[in-house]
């Protein structure tokens, strides 16, 4: 099932922001995050706001229907350019991502982006990504949205071996994933991303070198390296409880992270942020970057989140929810929350930190201080970046990131 939305203070109808929002927007890059929440099947181990056709069926009608999801986004999008009044930015990136945003025709993706074209411009260098299932695409598919403006894609490989996506409940064959990045290129993408889940129960070191070597073998200039999270009410959660597969402990997840950061550097990749490694800095993820930064970004679709300005809210979850309400003239935003001085400098450390450029010890209070010289004599830290006034994580610092950032946002 998908997670529960935050708390938060009622989203106005017309979906209007505080007038502090967009005070200085100009010198803040924009992008819109579009989500698709359709999947064929859903995956053991998915949590995220995506739906099934049998779990749709009979909750939300022609409402929730995929065949005029991209018409309902585009809904949105003009909303978007009424609430952002006469923000003159254009869109620096756009990303697609699901549920599985490939289920929809290409054309459909092709219109949700015109859609941000004709309301706001595209910036001349702009990164347009899509996720896409492997299984999901074909030559000509890929064609369309290259031709539509699609420059990025990103592949959700997970493993190279089928008993590892088997417990994952992915349905793609493996080899599949890697052809694609090969289709990707002929149909000129020029940045093309695979990600990989490590932690699976039943995966061994072995399993999980081959997995590597496929992705790097295929020749992305991208790689994401997640850690596999067991969330609750999923289908992969019950049978851990039930004693079926057994929980990967945090030590196996250590050793993971070591074989990828050795295997991919080996091959030419640098980590950018610490679940991705990109072969040049043109390679990275600029979108998720704007997240990490705190940057502006619109979320349309069901569950999307936004933040614009120090604002922000999220749309409601279910589909047919969130078409009826475009369809009257309202917002679909659920809740939202203002965030204070405070909560923004807490999420920089908590988001910069990731990155390989780090965060200036600027942002610390004097507790934090001292918690980042126990990080730097505890080896967690750089010392070259920490004499240059900022906290950048070395290789044991990334394996222990979330306790590192405990410690210095205090």
């Amino acid at each position: 099932m998908p997670s529960a939305l935050p708390d938060g203070e009622p989203v106005p109808a017309d979906g209007a922001l505080p007038p502090h929002a967009l005070a200085g927007a100009a010198d803040r890059p924009l992008g819109f995050y579009l989500h698709v929440p359709y999947c064929a099947t859903r995956c053991g181990y998915c949590d995220f706001n995506t739906y099934t056709a049998t779990e749709l069926r009979g909750t939300g009608g022609v409402l929730a229907s995929r065949d005029n999801y991209a018409d309902t986004l585009t809904d949105e999008i003009r909303l978007a350019r009424k609430v952002l009044g006469d923000d003159p930015r254009t869109v620096r990136t756009v990303f697609v991502g699901g549920g599985t945003p490939t289920l929809l025709a290409a054309d459909d993706l092709v219109r949700m982006l015109a859609a941000i074209r004709d309301e706001f411009g595209l910036a001349d260098d702009a990164e347009i990504t899509t996720e896409a299932n492997p299984e999901s695409v074909d030559p000509a598919y890929l064609a369309t949205l290259r031709a539509g403006g699609f420059n990025r894609i990103s592949f959700g490989m997970q493993s190279a071996r089928q008993h590892v996506l088997r417990i994952l409940d992915r349905t793609h064959t493996p080899g599949r994933p890697e052809a694609c990045v090969a289709e990707a290129r002929a149909a000129g993408f020029e940045h093309v991303n695979l990600d990989l889940i490590y932690g699976t129960p039943g995966e061994s070191d072995d399993d999980w070198r081959a997995s590597l070597e496929a992705a790097v073998g295929a020749g992305p200039d991208h790689v994401s390296a997640y850690a596999l999270i067991v969330e609750e009410g999923t289908q992969l959660a019950r049978r851990i409880r039930r004693g079926e597969i057994p929980m990967t402990d945090d030590d196996v997840h250590a050793d993971r992270y070591l074989i990828a950061e050795e295997t991919l550097s080996a091959a030419g990749f640098d980590w950018y942020e610490v679940s991705n490694w990109a072969t040049s800095e043109a390679g990275r993820c600029l979108h998720n970057e704007l997240y990490w930064r705190g940057a502006d970004w619109w979320g349309a679709g069901p569950g999307a989140h936004s933040h614009v300005g120090g604002v922000r809210w999220w749309n409601v979850k279910h589909p047919g929810a969130y078409a009826a309400a475009l369809a009257e003239g309202r917002s679909p935003g659920a809740g939202r929350e203002v965030l204070t001085d405070e909560d923004r400098r807490v999420e920089r450390i908590l988001l910069e930190l990731r990155l390989r450029e780090g965060v200036p010890l600027s942002l610390l209070k004097e507790e934090g201080r001292a918690a980042s010289r126990r990080a730097l004599a505890d080896g967690l830290l750089q010392q070259g970046p920490y004499e240059e006034g900022r906290a950048v994580l070395t290789l044991r610092g990334r394996l222990l990131a979330d306790a590192v950032v405990r410690d210095l946002v205090d």
